[in-house]
This record gives C-alpha cells, sequence and structure tokens, in this order.
C-alpha cells in the first residue's frame, strides 16, 4: 500500500493557503498552522495581475477570482494637482496581458483558499517552530506546544519576520527598511465617481480604485523615518494629501480613523542563498520580501506556490524556478520605489516630464513595465479548473 505524502505549512495567510490547496489537490495530506487565533488577514486588499490568476486556475479559482474584477474603463498616473501623466485602460491591460488586473479584500481571497481545504486541514491558535528540517534519509519535524508533526515537507510560509527563514539561513541578513509607510483603508464613499488611478508626488503618492462589493480601496505612501506613527493617522493624511486632487479630499472625509491602517515597508535586500534546505521550503514574503510598487508581493507569494506543488518532491528545481524570477522581481520594485519616491522636485518635474512623452507615444509603453511579469504561466496545466486552459486566455 502507497503511503500518503505529509506537508505541514507554517502559516496561514495568501501564500501558505495556496500553497496548502495546490499540494492537497496534488495528493498530499496537508496540515496549515496559524498562529493567529483566525485565519482573518490583517490587512485591506490585493492586486492580483494574470500571472497570479493562471497560478490560481491551477487550483481551479482563477475564473471565480477573475469574476470579482471591478476595473472598467480609463485609469492610469496623475500628479496631485489632477493632470495625467499616463492612460490606460482595463481593456487595453486584458489584451496585452491575457487576462483582468483584479482588486480584491485579502479576507475574500483568504476565504476562498481555505474552503478548497479539509476543515480538519487547518489549525489556528498554533505556535509552530520548524525543530529540523530533515534530509533525504529522515523526515522533517515541527514542535508544537502539545507535541511534534512529522512530515515529508514543510512549507515555511510565516511572512517577512520568518522565524522558518532563520531556523534554515541563520545567517542571513534578513529585512531592511525600504525608507517609506503606507496607509490603507477600504470604505464606502457613496456618490463618488472616478476613474482608477495613481498619483505620484514629491517623496509620497497615493491611489484610489474600485471593488467589486461597491467599496473605495485607497493606499497611501510617503518617505519618512521608519517607526512612526500619529495619534490619529487620519488627520495624518489630511495633512499630507488633503489638497490633492479629487476623489481623494472626498475620500478622506469619508474615513474614520479606525478606518486607516498604517505600517512600515520593509524588504529583503539580500536573497537567501537557496528556497530551501533539506524538507523545508520558502515561499512568499519568507524567501523575497519587496516593496509594494508593482503590486507583485502576493502575486509571486501565488506563483511559489503552485510551482512548489509541481516540485513537492525535488525542492532544488523549486529554487532553481523560483530565485532568479522573484529576486528580479523584486529588484525591479526597489527601482520603481526610488522612482515613485524620490523626494526632489527638480528629479520629480523630469520624471512627470518623461512620463508624460512616453504616454504620448503610446499608452500601450506605460505597460511594458509589466512585461515578463504579468504574462508569466504555471509550469502545470491548470488541473482543477474546468472553466480556464492556460494558453486559451
Amino acid at each position: 500500500m502507497t503511503r500518503t505524502r505529509t506537508a505541514v505549512v507554517i502559516g496561514g495567510g495568501i501564500g501558505g493557503l495556496t500553497a496548502a490547496a495546490a499540494l492537497h489537490l496534488s495528493g498530499l495530506r496537508v496540515t496549515v498552522l496559524e498562529r493567529a487565533p483566525s485565519l482573518r488577514p490583517v490587512g485591506a486588499a490585493i492586486s492580483l495581475s494574470p500571472n497570479a490568476l493562471r497560478a490560481l486556475d491551477v487550483i481551479g479559482l482563477g475564473d471565480e477570482i477573475r469574476d470579482l474584477a471591478a476595473w472598467q474603463g480609463d485609469g492610469g498616473l496623475r500628479t496631485p494637482g489632477g493632470r495625467w501623466l499616463s492612460r490606460s485602460s482595463a481593456e487595453a491591460a486584458e489584451a496585452r496581458f491575457g487576462g483582468p488586473l483584479v482588486l480584491l479584500h485579502r479576507s475574500t481571497l483568504v476565504e476562498r483558499l481555505a474552503a478548497l481545504l479539509p476543515p480538519e486541514a487547518v489549525r489556528t491558535a498554533a505556535d509552530a517552530v520548524l525543530a529540523d528540517p530533515g534530509d533525504r534519509d529522515r523526515p522533517a519535524r515541527v514542535r508544537l506546544p502539545d507535541g511534534e508533526l512529522e512530515a515529508d515537507l514543510v512549507v515555511g510560509a510565516d511572512g517577512i519576520r520568518s522565524a522558518v527563514r532563520r531556523t534554515l539561513f541563520p545567517r542571513h541578513p534578513g529585512t531592511v527598511y525600504s525608507g517609506f509607510t503606507t496607509w490603507r483603508v477600504v470604505i464606502p464613499v457613496p456618490g463618488v465617481e472616478f476613474a482608477s488611478h495613481e498619483t505620484w508626488g514629491p517623496g509620497r503618492l497615493w491611489g484610489t480604485h474600485p471593488l467589486k462589493d461597491g467599496r473605495v480601496y485607497a493606499y497611501a505612501a510617503a518617505v519618512t523615518p521608519a517607526g512612526g506613527h500619529a495619534v490619529d493617522e487620519r488627520a495624518e493624511l489630511l495633512h499630507r494629501y488633503g489638497d490633492w486632487h479629487d476623489p481623494i479630499p472626498a475620500v478622506l472625509a469619508a474615513a474614520r480613523p479606525e478606518d486607516v491602517l498604517r505600517h512600515d515597508v520593509h524588504h529583503i535586500a539580500e536573497p537567501p542563498p537557496s528556497y530551501h534546505l533539506g524538507r523545508a521550503a520558502l515561499l512568499g514574503d519568507v524567501a523575497h520580501a519587496m516593496p509594494p510598487t508593482l503590486g507583485q508581493g502576493g502575486n509571486q507569494a501565488i506563483e511559489d506556490a503552485v510551482v512548489l506543488a509541481h516540485h513537492s518532491q525535488d525542492l532544488a528545481a523549486y529554487t532553481a524556478a523560483r530565485l532568479p524570477r522573484t529576486t528580479a522581481v523584486a529588484r525591479q520594485a526597489v527601482r520603481t520605489a526610488r522612482l515613485n519616491m524620490m523626494g526632489s522636485r527638480t528629479a520629480v518635474a523630469v520624471r512627470d516630464a518623461a512620463l508624460l512623452a512616453l504616454s504620448k507615444a503610446g499608452p500601450a509603453l506605460f505597460l511594458r513595465g509589466f512585461d515578463g511579469i504579468a504574462d508569466w504561466r504555471p509550469p502545470q496545466p491548470p488541473y482543477a479548473s474546468r472553466r480556464t486552459q492556460v494558453g486559451e486566455r
């Protein structure tokens, strides 16, 4: 009788749950160990680009998430005074990359992913520690307060401050401060119509986008020392962005102080030497935390997850497939952060003029920054999807 292979996923975020679903669908018995008392994520919304949606096709979730796309018509990049620097459209992006861009609340995606797993597969309030990564001759071991679990595969998906990463690579320097902090809100803003946009100012940016459920997702970022917090973060946003173009004042007027989330941004500047050791593998922010400037942090974690399931018996192949790609995407995100968070007004004027000229040369040119990212395809067909076949979009 063939023994069922086992996997333990440490961390119940989007990357960990996607990996658990992909491993479960490929025949492994999976246990997800989440330290928090529930799977409800801390955060606001997540943007999924076509590369991540194709990865979700592999576990049969791609079309369900595509149905949540809310961006229609025009959108683009603006100045604080409202001038358009670059315009594109949902249709142009879909035509170029073979699929839509979908913005949804993180909790919605977590719920959909968790529903793909047997109820007994997820354990919350589970403070797990990787005790031994194992090797070819012995299983990996995960320690819990009430005992240990052995597994053929352990997935470290425990976030940017990962204990699993420190266990596997204790000399790795970890994360560095990216130089800016972010604010996020998801709120109803009745009666306000707007084109989806991101706005760049000196050392600051703002984005406003619609969600399928009628709410608005807005985010902001500003160059500031690490560790700062205001007594009233809504008032802080009013101070920094209150005189920017519509609909930003209306969004701020609709927000309450408790609606505003603030987090400093950190990234991994030096990649780990490998994304695996023994029978343990790293994915998502554990392996390649990056600034959110390309919107690819969660997307790359989802890619990691389905590639890991594909190579679950050959982790060296997983590292070979993922480390070069994610390193390149992370470095591009850092370069983009330097571009859109530059503080010199002279440099900003030069940047804006270049973006305007680029836009006039052809709207599609602005989308080229996502070539090689949004057009990625998974290594395996969507074996759990009935509606979508990779390559037919």
